[in-house]
């Protein structure tokens, strides 16, 4: 297929085209200079010149506490310009594939969200991407893939790195870490959402709407960390606190673990969170 990636540079985006070209697919990857999302003109020339299949969406304004100071930026990046790549893809037959996140939903559940739940989000962040799914689901052949707390081998910059990486990079500086033990969370490998995802646009019955995608179950951040320390034998005091899911007045999802039930019926599945974080760390702190 012809597949468009926006995003080239992010934890997912760079997984994608590496994982797009190594399955044969024909993949135009511009840089942001090349085309911003929120540059209207430079998504429709891309559209005009390469006439993709599929479009792939990885950009988003994705700094949680950020989003509360700069709602309109937050809504610009993650609703305005997904609705108008989405609209654009409809024009040109395309499908257009975009991410969501777990913020979508309250906590309140406290078992693992399915894609039929009825989302309820805490912050400006949820909001805006909550008003970018519906923006996108309003055309035909637009894709919801929802996913949660996100690691790859290419960090994330906005949010000063990856979780995993500055979990390590902790350790190195202090003998004693306080890790969250009140947020409850699917962490996921880009590596293999990636794939799954390559998988979904693949399959003859794909439908428009929305799909979880995570690695399979849930642990808190303090559980996700010990993991972390125990695959690389890293000794230092870790300590569990409850921060009550805030950041400062921002509050965040108690129990936003997904649950992937419309992929699986696909035969779309991704590895268990402790496989995927062991394979994680073999590529990057073993070699």
């Amino acid at each position: 297929m012809k597949i468009l990636i926006i995003g080239r540079t992010g934890q997912l985006g760079s997984a994608l085209l590496k994982d797009a070209l190594a399955s044969g697919h024909d993949v135009l990857a511009p840089s942001k200079q090349e085309l911003d999302i929120l540059n209207e003109d430079s998504f429709l020339d891309a559209m005009i010149h390469y006439k993709p299949e599929v479009v792939i969406n990885t950009a988003a304004f994705h700094n949680v506490p950020l989003c509360e100071i700069e709602p309109v930026k937050a809504f610009q990046s993650n609703c305005i310009a997904v609705k108008k790549m989405a609209e654009i893809s409809n024009e040109f037959d395309a499908w257009f594939v975009s991410f969501s996140t777990d913020y979508v939903f309250s906590g309140e559940k406290r078992r693992p969200y399915i894609e039929s739940d009825i989302p309820s989000p805490l912050q400006m962040y949820g909001l805006s991407k909550l008003a970018g799914e519906y923006a996108a689901l309003s055309y035909n052949k637009s894709i919801i893939v929802r996913t949660c707390g996100l690691y790859g081998i290419q960090g994330a910059k906005s949010k000063g790195g990856n979780f995993v990486d500055n979990r390590i990079e902790d350790s190195k500086q202090n003998p004693r870490i306080e890790i969250s033990n009140d947020q409850t969370v699917s962490p996921t490998y880009a590596g293999d959402l990636s794939k799954a995802v390559l998988q979904l646009i693949d399959h003859q019955s794909k439908e428009s709407g929305i799909y979880h995608l995570v690695n399979e179950g849930y642990c808190t951040w303090y559980e996700f960390t010990k993991e972390i320390f125990k695959i690389l034998d890293i000794d230092v005091e870790l300590v569990p606190v409850d921060r009550r899911s805030k950041t400062g007045k921002m509050r965040r999802p108690l129990f936003s673990a997904l649950k992937n039930e419309t992929g699986a019926k696909m035969g779309i599945d991704l590895p268990n969170w402790k496989d995927a974080l062991s394979r994680y760390l073999n590529i990057i702190y073993k070699k």
